[in-house]
């Protein structure tokens, strides 16, 4: 039996984690209960966890809490829904517990499992039993035990893991959904699989194999350039070691801002890595040495590499800092605040983001329903946002929590999350923006204003399955009010006409109709007949929405 684990080992144990739920992400998606297409959880919890990997990958660490610390911090920024989030709780807790351990045993472990899941509880309002948070839960309560027992972190492990696929075994009897669907809680399978990935690495077993996609070949900008005129030809990428920790770099970056642009700068407690283009690259390097020491450096002509690209010739280039320079444009932009309210959406589909910039969004992040945005996207786009307090729109239940993540991440601004659930409701509350008033007004106004909207959704049955007295099959068209089953049939328009009698009798005053990117302009115009024949005293507004999953979005009130 291992008894300990040190740095590397946990990192391997993370890194094996992420492998074993990638291969398992499918199975997991699969076992959503609702039979609306969200099947995502493993694959979100698939990617909250590779950020971790991909960390752990990076470094080596000297001590376990160091180790645990970066990943912890990975798993927040890459959170995706809210299965990653609270998965990243659970990680989040247990780093704590080990902070200043160099080493772990099993007793240790066994109360970092336990903090992990204290974090986790301590961050959902309402904890529901059938869930990832019971499973942790009891699994942390077997460690505990176990460690009592014998102090080795192989044993404690073994003893979670068989608890913890008890307890997800009774999931089933635990949540009347899961029961109804005979299915399992997704997010406490994907704990599980995560806990065998580390169990794995600790016994020395194999790690899976996984076919991590290539990507978007990485192409030159300089190919763009060809007949544009570039204003600032020398593209500049070094670092420099910091004299100070805390030195302000604001005056250097007003500096660069002075003789370049497109700059980027990157800092940590160590050091700092700049990337700008300019005409005078000395003049540049020359200025950063009165904040510490120039370490490396790396300088490209962008006007002589585009004239090779131009002429058929490979563009000749520094290759050092590739990485550096890769990771440098990658990071975040922090703009400076030049308003004070800022607001920031999350849709999908062309129309109803030409809709949210209509009404003043500054930045929008892709994802809704099937494809939620991690903490780390919301959070970007938050810091792109020149503005001093920031409203953040998620407008799906599932990506709240992500979003609320962003509030102590973000150090410059001032982050408000309203939680709308429904993209209605978030138009609903850019409506009544109002960018003189304070901010206790406004949010209450946006607030007040998408909690009047009522949001009706149709979409397809992705399974067959029994739910709340429908038996639905796959394939069916199916209503939703307010995330609740309204109704199901096999005729679309049937479908509508059912839900615009609804909406009648309860007095619909305004009905705006926002169609997906599976419904023609001509079956939209029959939607918006069947509304208007069945309101006649109601104000149907039609919009092309372009989202997926769902054939219509409609916001009554």
């Amino acid at each position: 039996m291992r008894q300990t684990i040190d740095a590397a080992l946990f990192q391997r144990m993370v890194i094996h984690a992420a492998a074993a739920i990638n291969l398992q992400k499918q199975p997991i998606n699969d076992l959503n209960v609702f039979p609306v297409p969200d099947g995502d959880t493993g694959t979100n919890m698939s990617l909250t966890i590779s950020a971790a990997g991909a960390e752990m990958k990076k470094k080596s660490f000297d001590t376990v809490g160091q180790a645990a610390s970066a990943a912890a911090s990975a798993l927040l920024r890459g959170a995706r829904g809210n299965s990653g989030v609270i998965l990243s709780l659970l990680f989040r807790g247990l780093a704590k517990a080990v902070k200043e351990k160099d080493t772990v045993d099993g007793r240790d472990f066994a109360i970092a499992l336990d903090f992990g899941v204290a974090a986790a509880y301590k961050a959902v309002m309402k904890p529901a039993e059938g869930t990832i948070l019971t499973v942790s839960r009891m699994a942390a309560a077997k460690a505990a035990e176990k460690a009592r027992e014998e102090n080795s972190v192989e044993a404690v492990l073994e003893a979670a893991i068989a608890q913890g696929k008890e307890t997800l075994a009774d999931t089933i009897n635990m949540n009347p959904v899961l029961k109804k669907a005979g299915v399992v809680d997704a997010g406490g399978k994907g704990f599980i699989v995560i806990l065998e990935g580390m169990l794995a690495e600790l016994r020395g077993e194999p790690m899976p194999e996984v076919t991590e996609d290539s990507g978007e070949e990485e192409s030159s900008v300089f190919s763009e350039m060809a007949d544009e005129e570039i204003t600032f030809a020398f593209d500049t990428v070094f670092i420099v070691r910091k004299k100070d920790p805390d030195v302000n770099l604001d005056p250097f970056r007003k500096y660069l801002n002075s003789i370049g642009d497109s700059l980027v700068i990157g800092e940590d407690d160590e050091a700092f890595k700049v990337h700008v283009h300019t005409n005078t690259p000395g003049d540049a390097l020359n200025e950063s040495q009165k904040y510490g020491i120039l370490e490396l450096a790396k300088i490209e002509n962008m006007v002589t590499q585009r004239d090779d690209l131009a002429a058929g010739r490979k563009a000749q280039s520094t290759d050092d800092l590739e990485a550096v320079e890769k990771e440098l444009e990658n990071r975040p932009v922090h703009a400076a605040p030049e308003k004070k309210f800022g607001y920031v959406a999350v849709c999908a589909g062309e129309g109803l983001e030409a809709v949210f910039r209509d009404l003043g969004v500054d930045a929008l992040v892709g994802g809704g329903q099937t494809m939620n945005p991690s903490t780390e996207d919301i959070l970007k786009a938050v810091e792109a946002t020149p503005a001093e307090i920031v409203y953040v729109l998620p407008n799906n239940k599932n990506i709240i929590m992500a979003a609320e993540q962003c509030v102590p991440l973000c150090e410059d601004k001032k982050v408000v999350v309203l939680p709308t659930k429904t993209v209605p409701q978030g138009i609903s509350a850019m409506l009544c923006a109002d960018p003189d008033a304070g901010e206790e007004d406004n949010t209450a106004a946006m607030t007040e204003a998408f909690a009047r909207v009522r949001t009706d959704e149709i979409t397809y049955a992705a399974r067959d399955s029994d739910f709340g007295g429908f038996a639905i099959k796959q394939g069916d068209y199916m209503a939703l009010t307010e995330h609740q089953l309204f109704g199901t049939d096999t005729d679309l328009n049937s479908l509508l006409e059912q839900l615009a009698k609804a909406e009648s009798e309860k007095g619909a005053e305004f009905v705006s109709i926002f169609y997906g990117e599976d419904v023609t302009e001509e079956q939209a115009q029959q939607a918006q007949a069947i509304f208007a024949a069945a309101c006649p005293d109601a104000e149907i507004s039609l919009l092309p929405g372009g989202q997926p999953v769902y054939y219509y979005m409609i916001s009554v009130e």
